[in-house]
């Protein structure tokens, strides 16, 4: 039997099959996974490799600048130049320029030695050594003229805040400070726009400056500009040692690392984009005036336009300078600003609050009229004092000798307490809260900056949630009585106010009785409210405050005669609110004895009714004593100077049109 032999092993085939197969396969796998890298995620690992072998160098972005009344600056950016030493660039001793910078600049030799020698031993020799910040242009010039003795000093320059009128408007303008740890890692930064930090590209980094207070804690995202940027090549150790040239702009010429790598840069340079220009509504020269006038006081004046709640001043005493904020040589100022009494760095027009006084009075005639408790022909009979029952409490008139019969014309011109006393009681608490809420007392007033106080108008309710947790079975603690009434008739007890809101409150009166939102944005929608009082009872409210301004004879001499300016249709009310029990007053023989730390506060409000534009304002002078001799005065000088410096003539009357309705 013959066998025959196959040429193929039984099952070869399948098992060639199966290996192309799992070949296949595992190709397509490869394939797909190559896919996924290179298409589908491509952009992200190209992203990663980037961020591997690249480095983003920040280029910073000047602030925009602020721009007051009539065009004139008063916030921009100067260049900052700072002196730098680079060791490789150096090809003498490093000890004999130390010693020639010591003798120019009156630097530690010793300290900029130990900080060269750190960088030489670490390998770094590329490395720039800071030498001096910000130094003058003449200290500028004079290592210009030794440069050949000075070998790897150079310039790098860099923009800093510059404030053009130093203290003047400086906490309106506010402060520049960096941001810190915390605010980085909470994205904490009040009224800046989080969102905005979480999504942009250069969000903020610790050393970043950002506005603290005033207008550039305010506005900061619009004064913020948007940081320019530069890929370079990127090692495993070494900073990119940026220089400048006089205007600030980068040279990308040899650009090394500190360890002394060549970088490259690899894409276009983004250039730095300058933060928007802020308008505002201040005027620099009456706001200096302002200012002077309260030099060596505590106090603020608040000066706007009647009708629209432009501010036009917003002067608080004592102040400061914010460029000590950002300049080398401003750190002993810095220290004190921030450290001494008083407390330079509160707004006093609405940052504080203060008892207003008979200036509450103003708002109490209103709304009496307006109720009805009271028409032009109502008086009262003022001996000196006041009582509610025959054997109770007594509270004085100012007046100690007393008025006589007055109405309210004659009760607002001489600030008659007992009338008010009267009206207060007649009124009640309920109407005069309801009253002080409409006027905008006791309520923040919706000014653009930072840090705005409501202050206080008192009610029974706010007595009860005050006291009661702690008398709860002693309901007599914290019901209200007549006697607290009687207080917050004139503008005492718990009342606090802010100037800013009683500035507001006497606008109303000016304009027709509608309150103004104040705003100090050039481009701030002008907000007003529909009338709040009639023009009936503004008419009487009127008659009374320019007669306090008014001087005698054939009538008596107003309280606030002082304010009176020949020509001018100017109303007013003083204003001398209690910073101590009476009793405390009472020790001393005469008023010029009394501490300054016990007196009453001064006030003044006015308005103009016969300018354009039409102004109200409010002078505020801490232990002033008197409104009618120290703040009143003060208010005539301004508003001589405002008026003198927009060449108003007496007598000149313009019609207006305030959000479509005319006065």
């Amino acid at each position: 039997m013959t066998l025959e032999r196959s040429d193929n092993y039984e099952g070869l085939d399948g098992r060639i099959r199966t290996v192309a197969l799992t070949l296949a396969l595992a190709f397509l796998v490869l394939g797909a996974r190559l896919w996924e890298l290179q298409v589908h995620r491509g952009a992200e690992f190209s992203g990663k490799s980037d961020r591997n072998s690249l480095r983003i160098q920040r280029l910073e972005a000047p602030r925009g600048t602020i721009v007051g009344h009539d065009g004139v600056v008063l916030a921009d950016n100067r260049p900052a130049r700072d002196l730098m030493f680079v060791p490789a660039d150096c090809d003498v001793a490093p000890e004999i320029v130390c010693r020639r910078l010591e003798e120019i600049l009156g630097i530690d030799a010793a300290a900029l030695m130990e900080e060269i020698e750190e960088a030489i031993a670490t390998k770094q020799p590329h490395k720039q050594i800071l030498i001096r910040r910000d130094v003058p242009s003449s200290i500028s010039a004079r290592v210009d003229e030794y440069a050949y003795a000075l070998p790897g000093v150079f310039t790098v320059v860099r923009p800093i805040r510059r404030y053009a009128y130093g203290k003047t408007a400086g906490q309106l303008l506010g402060y520049l400070g960096e941001i810190n740890k915390s605010e980085l890692e909470l994205q904490n930064l009040g009224e800046i726009d989080k969102s905005e930090l979480q999504h942009s590209e250069f969000p903020y980094q610790l050393g970043d400056l950002i506005g603290r207070s005033g207008l550039e804690r305010r506005y900061e995202k619009t004064l913020r500009g948007k940081e320019g940027k530069m890929m370079v090549t990127r090692y495993a150790v070494g900073v990119p040692q940026i220089r400048t040239d006089l205007h600030g702009q980068p040279h990308v010429e040899n650009l090394v690392d500190s360890y002394g790598h060549n970088l490259r840069v690899e894409s276009e340079i983004r250039e730095p984009i300058p933060g928007k220009q802020l308008d505002i509504t201040l005027d620099i020269a009456l706001q200096a005036k302002a200012e002077e006038l309260l030099d060596g006081e505590e106090g603020a004046i608040v000066l706007l336009n009647a009708d629209t709640g432009a501010l036009l001043a917003l002067a608080s005493s004592p102040g400061y300078d914010p460029s000590i904020f950002v300049t080398r040589s401003g750190n002993r100022k810095r220290i004190e600003a921030l450290t001494e009494k008083p407390n330079r760095m509160i707004h006093r027009a609405y940052q504080e609050v203060y008892a207003p006084g008979s200036v509450f009075k103003l708002l109490l005639a209103a709304a009496a009229l307006e109720e009805g408790i009271i028409d032009p022909s109502t008086t009262h009979y003022c001996p000196g004092k006041f009582r509610i029952t025959p054997t109770g409490r007594t509270w004085h008139c100012w007046k100690r000798y007393g008025h006589g019969e007055v109405n309210v014309v004659d009760a607002l011109a001489y600030s008659c307490d007992v009338f008010f006393y009267n009206v207060g009681l007649k009124l009640g608490v309920d109407k005069i809260h309801r009253w002080a809420e409409r006027a905008g007392l006791g309520r923040k007033t919706g000014l653009d900056l930072p840090g705005e106080v409501p202050g206080l108008v008192p009610s029974r309710q706010w007595k009860e949630d005050l006291l009661r947790p702690a008398h709860r079975n002693e309901p007599w603690e914290y019901r209200w009585y007549p006697g607290d009434t009687v207080n917050l008739a004139i503008g005492q007890g718990a009342t606090a106010t802010t100037p800013l809101q009683n500035a507001i409150l006497m606008a109303a009166i000016v304009n027709g009785g509608r309150r103004v939102q104040p705003h100090v944005n050039s481009k701030s929608k002008v907000t007003i409210s529909e009338p709040f009082v009639s023009e009936h009872t503004l008419e009487i409210v009127r008659r009374g405050l320019r007669k306090c301004v008014e001087k005698g004879p054939p009538a008596p001499t107003g309280t606030g005669h002082r304010a009176y300016i020949e020509g001018f249709d100017i109303i007013g009310k003083t204003g001398s609110s209690q910073n101590v029990s009476l009793s405390q007053h009472e020790k001393y023989e005469s008023e010029e004895d009394i501490p300054k730390e016990l007196r009453d506060h001064a006030w003044f409000v006015a308005g103009v009714l016969d300018r354009e534009p039409r102004i109200a304002l409010c002078v505020l002078v801490e232990h002033g004593h008197h409104g009618s001799s120290v703040a009143a005065p003060l208010a005539k000088t301004l508003i001589e100077f405002f008026y003198a410096s927009r060449g108003s003539t007496p007598g000149l009357k313009v019609a207006r049109e305030v959000g479509g309705m005319s006065p």
